[in-house]
């Protein structure tokens, strides 16, 4: 009898220890990504887009939803300083948000634009458009942005008040924008990665075990609207998120060393 429980509670442990909370598994990012720091669809491509951060290859790479690197990228004329997040126009671009900045000593920051992906073989060069912040704003990390209407939308990664900045999607030099500060609710309130709905109508912020949505907002304080906190009752270090519609998102995750780093799916 004992040895016919002993298969039944193996599986429940094994059950337990894998316990994605309110995600679901789409699957395991290849090895060769330790560092996955964006997830972005494009226009003309059925592929999630993803990079690695600081100290990685300039390399943008397209992964099937089992993980699997099916597009690996060269951007020969660029350097990763501290590529954070990816965004995406309708005309199939994909950008490059070059701003992390863990010191808090960067002055310049860069948005690199490549443009046409899907048709891209194996190597590329991207147009740049560059940034500085506003004189009375001061340094701070940054990890996520997206585009609407025209603009880069660029929030720090602050466990107190994060702050929205906006840039012109024009190739060349610009100061960028303050828009506002808001105070997210909750212990760890970090913004790792952001997007926004094709429909233009729900922004999602991404933390480490959480999500906030902003919603009913009427102009781009998005803060204005309703904002809401949802627990993933699942804790990693992830990293990108992008909507796969208007109300399904796609997630991914850096390898922790203790588990698989993954592509999620969540419907809000």
């Amino acid at each position: 009898m004992t040895f016919q429980l002993k298969p039944i509670l193996v599986s429940a442990l094994l059950f337990m220890s894998c316990n994605t909370g309110k995600l679901t598994v789409m699957g395991s990012i290849d090895s060769d990504l330790e560092e996955t720091s964006a997830a972005q669809l494009i226009s003309n491509s059925d592929l999630v887009w993803t990079i690695e951060d600081a100290g990685n290859k300039n390399n943008v790479y397209g992964l099937d939803l089992k993980g699997d690197i099916i597009r690996d990228i060269d951007v020969s004329n660029i350097k990763n300083q501290d590529w954070e997040d990816l965004t995406s126009d309708s005309k199939g671009s994909l950008y490059i948000g070059d701003f992390g900045n863990n010191s808090k000593k960067r002055k310049k920051f860069f948005i690199y634009k490549i443009e046409n992906l899907a048709n891209v073989d194996h190597k590329t060069e991207a147009l740049t458009i560059s940034f500085t912040l506003p004189k009375d704003v001061k340094s701070e990390d940054f990890e996520s942005f997206f585009l609407w209407k025209d603009h880069f939308y660029i929030f720090s990664k602050e466990n107190k008040k994060t702050m929205l900045l906006k840039v012109p999607n024009q190739v060349g030099e610009h100061v960028a924008t303050y828009v506002t500060e808001y105070e997210l609710k909750g212990k760890d309130t970090r913004v790792t990665s952001a997007d926004i709905s094709p429909d233009g109508k729900t922004v999602v912020l991404l933390n480490h075990d959480r999500i906030w949505t902003l919603t009913a907002f009427n102009r781009d304080n998005f803060f204005e609207g309703i904002v809401t906190k949802i627990d993933l009752k699942h804790d990693s270090q992830k990293e990108g998120i992008c909507f796969k519609d208007n109300t399904t998102v796609y997630i991914t995750d850096e390898d922790s060393g203790k588990e698989d780093n993954n592509i999620y799916s969540l419907k809000l």
